[in-house]
């Protein structure tokens, strides 16, 4: 229904990069900020990066700031985070989510709808 679509987890080395996908419906990926978070075992959700609905505004966790780029293509209703110089640490469920206002946020609570996740793993 509404609910994004994550694609493009894998196993990575060390310092190597992956780029994810999310794909959402038209009507709510052109009105809203869009978001990815992550989970690691036994952690709680954190997290990871925000767009918002022009792509204008963007928003980092300081843990991925100057390494992940978020950045989303309207005409194609896809939002994509970049990730270069992965490190062991960034191993996580990355979940994509459909805000539910046009601002970028760092808060799980302006977010609509959740993805269900895709794996990232890197490997030392």
């Amino acid at each position: 229904q509404e609910q994004p679509v994550e694609s493009g987890g894998g196993l990575v080395q060390a310092g190597g990069s992956l780029k994810l996908s999310c794909a959402a419906s038209g009507r709510t990926f052109g009105s809203y900020a869009m978001g990815w978070f992550r989970q690691a075992p036994d952690e709680e959700r954190e997290f990871v990066a925000s767009v918002s609905r022009s792509g204008a505004g963007v928003v980092y966790a300081d843990s991925v700031n100057g390494r992940f780029t978020i950045f989303r293509d309207n005409p194609k209703n896809t939002v994509y985070l970049q990730m270069n110089s992965l490190k062991p640490e960034d191993t996580a469920v990355y979940y994509c989510a459909v805000g539910n206002s046009i601002y970028a946020s760092r808060l799980p609570g302006s977010y609509a709808y959740w993805g269900q996740g895709t794996q990232v793993t890197v490997s030392s």
